[in-house]
């Protein structure tokens, strides 16, 4: 369980970075773009996260 609901958060964060870098470029807002990228990382870390627990079995 531990695992479906890291990949889905990850690709909710993904999703949510994605979003701000374009529309921070659209803008010309540079904090928001990096607000983006930082999330968009995050995200790419619980996913990654989700599959070692995949992997392990939910024991990490």
């Amino acid at each position: 369980m531990g695992e479906l609901t890291e990949k889905l958060k990850g690709n909710a964060n993904e999703l949510a970075g994605n979003t701000k870098q374009v529309v921070g470029d659209a803008t010309d807002n540079n904090s928001m773009e990096r607000d983006g990228e930082r999330q968009e990382r995050k995200g790419e870390a619980q996913q990654l996260k989700g599959e070692i627990e995949g992997k392990l079995g939910n024991d990490i």
